[in-house]
């Protein structure tokens, strides 16, 4: 059932069906606090779409970037285990073997 793996910064991450919504990120492993997950990596754009994380560039502006890895399922969570600093994902706290890696993306999310 698993859809992709990698290892990314060291961390086992596993895309597979997501309770939450459609397809989801997975810990194959146990990830500390604060462990560095991954970089959302893709093309930069100016348009929404389904995977485009906005982050601020260095003069507070807003860039979109269309994910291309497997960091694009991460879920929303009003609970999450990670969060996105800019482009890095890190780990809020420890996150178990099994779980999924949720981020908060705004109270616009919050039904």
């Amino acid at each position: 059932m698993d859809k992709e793996s990698s290892d990314l910064n060291g961390q086992a991450l596993v895309v597979k069906e997501s309770g939450i919504h459609g397809r989801g990120l997975f810990s194959a492993k146990r990830i500390p606090k604060g462990a560095l997950l991954g970089l959302y990596d893709g093309p930069r754009t100016r348009r929404d779409g389904r995977y485009v994380l906005w982050v601020e560039d260095d003069d507070g502006n807003p860039v979109g970037i269309n994910g291309r890895n497997e960091l694009r399922f991460v879920n929303h969570s009003q609970r999450p285990n990670a969060e996105f600093r800019g482009e890095e994902l890190f780990a809020l706290r420890v996150i178990r073997p099994g779980e999924e890696i949720t981020h908060h993306y705004g109270e616009e999310w919050d039904d």
